[in-house]
């Protein structure tokens, strides 16, 4: 016989923690931080007779404009075993219930389960009540959670974590690493950095930023209990310096044991290629002069945002500068968050979501080519789901609200187009 548990927020989240289908977003602390946006929750737990803990469920609710509707949002889903239909209806009927009293006119989740393993569970829950949006790109705007994403497990040892990324990778990660940057966990009062940071990547990669204010309030709500750190990389001068000293000297001793091989074309191209990199170690080494001069106590070039659930570790947010590139600060980054997010529990580390496989032409393959080198597996879910409760209005949100909202885009691309040909 299932029945309803009141469980305190820490027993709540010590559940979704240990789930195999719990969720960063299923937190209290995740619930809490979106109240900034206008979200407000409620949650509910199912247990069997003997108070041992099945499912639970974080409800997200947000009030429609101008109405006296909501929407319900269940992000990733019920935590439970979807494989107990019983489980499920409960749950769902639950779930009825309380949108019912909070006027929702539809109820959305998304759940983290695998395609591969979880295709049955699509017909299921169509077969309860809910409209499956179908399988989309993980890149899509139709979906509020990306349905693709790029995950590494990283429960292994430094070396074995590094061998498993793409050849190319670890040689930028080892080049990053020797390069003189430094990686280290942030506090508070750097997010006015990251969000500087963030808007300069926005400008370059032609995105919106948000402002300190959702930043602030993501590190407040789940930095306390270990969900969140942010991660900053600093180019260090005198290290970076002391780096190239060490490679103008080798370059120096293989460029003498060079001069003295026998001549032939095989001695005058090493000694080509010898020069090459010697003269570019050189104006390294003027530039890191002229570094040291306006940043002696170093340069930040990039931050991160990471969370984490549980086993399973998420890279939320990036941000980098558009100075000092070659130095690979993310790269560095990257392998340094993996490492603290395992020594910290985690099993496996989500790149978050990407368009798999795209063509060349498209916006998504630099980031598809970026996240793919990392060990990672295409993590592949169900998808979205929706539970219509009052078909009027949810018609005109999830249609006709999207055609508008593009019909005036296309407007102001029209009159655009038109006063630049003026």
């Amino acid at each position: 016989m299932l029945k309803l548990l009141n469980l305190t927020e820490d027993e709540h989240d010590q559940f979704i923690e240990g789930h195999p289908h719990g969720d960063l977003l299923q937190l209290t602390d995740w619930a809490r931080s979106k109240q900034l946006t206008g979200w407000y929750s409620r949650r509910f737990a199912v247990g069997n007779e003997a108070d041992e803990t099945l499912g639970a469920a974080l409800l997200l609710f947000k009030k429609v404009p101008k109405l006296n509707h909501t929407l319900c949002y269940i992000s990733r889903g019920f935590v439970c075993d979807y494989k107990d239909p019983l489980l499920v209806e409960f749950m769902l009927n639950e779930a009825l219930k309380i949108a019912g009293d909070e006027k929702a006119y539809a109820i959305k989740i998304d759940p983290d389960l695998p395609l591969e393993t979880h295709r049955d569970t699509i017909g299921f829950l169509e077969s309860i009540g809910f409209r499956h949006r179908g399988l989309k790109d993980g890149m899509s705007k139709d979906n509020i959670q990306p349905r693709q994403t790029m995950v590494a497990p990283i429960d292994k040892d430094d070396k074995e974590l590094l061998q498993s990324f793409e050849r190319n990778n670890r040689t930028k990660v080892r080049n990053a690493i020797r390069r003189g940057t430094k990686v280290y966990r942030a506090e508070r009062g750097d997010l006015q950095t990251f969000v500087r940071l963030m808007k300069e990547t926005g400008q370059r990669d032609g995105f919106l930023t948000r402002d300190i204010t959702y930043f602030e309030s993501l590190y407040d709500n789940l930095h306390e209990n270990g969900h969140m750190e942010l991660f900053l990389v600093k180019l260090m001068p005198a290290e970076v310096a002391a780096s190239l000293e060490a490679d103008l000297d080798k370059v120096g001793k293989d460029l003498e044991k060079a001069m003295k091989k026998k001549d032939g074309s095989k001695k005058e191209n090493q000694i080509k290629d010898l020069n090459n990199r010697m003269e570019k170690l050189e104006k390294q080494q003027q530039e890191i002069e002229e570094i040291k001069k306006e940043h002696p106590e170093g340069v930040i070039l990039s931050g991160a945002l990471l969370a984490q659930s549980g086993h399973k570790a998420y890279y939320l947010y990036g941000a980098s500068s558009d100075q000092y590139r070659e130095y690979l600060p993310n790269h560095h980054m990257q392998y340094e968050m993996m490492k603290y997010a395992r020594d910290n529990g985690a099993k496996t580390y989500d790149f978050g979501g990407v368009s798999v496989s795209p063509p060349e032409d498209s916006p998504h393959f630099g980031l598809w080519q970026f996240k793919k080198v990392w060990g990672t597996e295409v993590s592949e879910k169900i998808g979205e789901f929706d539970y219509v409760l009052h078909r009027p209005l949810y018609t005109l949100a999830e249609v006709g609200v999207p055609m508008f909202q593009k019909g005036k885009v296309k407007l102001n691309q029209t009159l655009k187009a038109l006063k630049e040909r003026r």
